[in-house]
This record gives C-alpha cells, structure tokens and sequence, in this order.
C-alpha cells in the first residue's frame, strides 16, 4: 500500500508588516514637510531683505554726502532725511543728525544720532555725538528702566526675533523626538532647556524695546509745556531742544509727555519719537 505523501507547508516569505511603511512614509513627510517650510522661511527673509535694500536710495544719500562736504548742509540735511525716509540706516541717520547740528538744530540732531543708535546700539560715532551734544547743552540722558536699558545692548528688531527663535526651538525639541520616533537623548534636553533659557532673557528686552518707542525728544528750543492741550494754554514750563521725555497720550494735535521734572501737553511739530511710526 503506498503512503500518503503529507504536502509540508512551503516556507513563505511573509511581507513587512504595514505599521513599519506607515511610520516610514511618515517620517518622509515631515521631513519633507520641515525641508520646505525652512526654504520658504529662509526665501521670505531673502525678499524681506532684498525689498529693504530696493527701498533705499544711494544715490539722495551720495547728494547729501556732496552737499555736506559742500558745506551746504541743509541740502544735505534734506538729503539725508529723504534717503532715511526709504531705508532707514544707522549711517544715514548718523549723518543726518550732523547735518542738523551744523544748522543749529540740536533737537534734531539728537533725535537722528538716537535714532541711529536705535537701529544700531554699536553705532560708536552717534554714542561719542550724542555725549558731546548733552554736555556742551548741559542736558540729561533718557531715564530707563532696567529693561529698556537691557533692550539698548541689541539692536530693537532683533529681539522679536531672538524671542520668537529660541521658543520654536523649544517647542521643536520637544515635539519633534516623538514626532520622528527619535530615541530621547539629553542633547536634545539640554538645547530645549539653553532655548527655554534665551527665551525667558529675551521677554524683559523684548517688553523694554516696546515702552522704548515712546520715548522721545524737543525738538525746538524753549519749547512751552502747556496746562491743556491748546495753544493757548498756560505753559508750566520751557523745555530746552534735546530734551528727552516720555509721550503718555495723545488728544489732537498735543501730546501728553512727561519729562523727569513736569509733565503737561505739547505740539505733535514739537516732539519727535525715537521710534517714528
């Protein structure tokens, strides 16, 4: 009697399972997703830059450099002036307050050198000006608070951009590993933690750099700081071109400052802010 042959089950290579594509495919797209979100970024600041660059104008800035040395300085001044008005710069600003000096202005003048150092706090040339200009007028610095005076180390714009990096740095450290099923590891603890860090120092700054732009200075020589915002109301005091103080509020055309003796209304002509709006 012959046997019957058992027919063995063929060894059959099973396919991966399709949890392990899944998670495959889904790292791709986050990759792929992360690679062009930060080419889309790094394409706008390239526009962002390259539109500030367009804006400005060398060649009103060239006329104003030929006019001053001219000794035509209010050509310059009016040069200078149109060429900050397209792009500011700290050059342009810085020049632009020399201008005004040599015309007599000194209100002017120290609000472009603080303007200068606004967009450039390493600006050495309107510090030394700025320093020459309150002494030979006997006037007084701005009175900050610690965090404004933390706010003038960098430049104002990079704050915000200080503040809004290291937080996305954070919250990429943290979600990112589970996102990418990357194995924890404490570098990656320790860059969320030094983010976290430059993130909680960059809000004081950050915060002084906004109750900066209501800082601002007179610019014209005894200039009356009146009771009521009218132009014939009672002047409390005289306020020296240069003096700094501080815009409260608005009613009209008279702004309401507070210098560090008096606070009372005065001309919107007669004040200039050091961040211009």
């Amino acid at each position: 009697m012959s046997q019957v042959r058992k027919h063995s089950t063929p060894n059959i290579q099973r396919p991966k399972s399709n949890g392990t594509a899944l998670r495959s495919a889904r790292k791709l797209d986050v990759r792929g997703w992360m690679l062009n979100a930060g080419c889309s970024i790094i394409a706008l600041l390239f526009l962002c830059t390259f539109h500030a660059s367009a804006a400005s104008n060398p060649n009103q800035f060239n006329a104003g450099v030929e006019a001053y040395q001219a000794g035509n300085f209010a050509e310059a001044a009016q040069a200078f002036r149109e060429a900050a008005a397209r792009g500011t710069a700290a050059g342009t600003l810085q020049n632009l307050g020399n201008a005004e000096w040599q015309l007599g202005r000194a209100g002017d003048a120290i609000l472009a050198w603080e303007q200068a150092l606004w967009v450039n706090p390493f600006d050495q040339k309107a510090r030394n000006n700025l320093r020459f200009a309150r002494a030979a007028l006997q006037l007084d610095s701005p009175e900050l608070k610690w965090y404004e005076a933390a706010a003038t180390w960098l430049p104002a714009n990079w704050w915000a951009w200080i503040a809004g990096g290291s937080l996305w740095l954070v919250v990429g450290m943290i979600t990112l590993p589970g996102i990418l099923r990357w194995r924890k590891a404490t570098w990656q603890q320790a860059i969320a933690a030094l983010g976290l860090g430059v993130f909680l120092v960059s809000i004081p700054a950050h915060f002084g750099t906004l109750t900066r732009t209501r800082l601002g200075f007179v610019l014209e020589k005894n200039t009356p700081l009146r009771l009521t915002p009218t132009a014939e109301g009672e002047a409390v005091t005289r306020l020296a071109a240069g003096e700094p103080a501080r815009w409260l509020r608005t009613r009209g055309n008279f702004l309401f400052i507070r210098t560090s003796r008096n606070a009372g209304w005065i001309g919107r002509n007669e004040f200039g802010l050091i961040c211009a709006k």
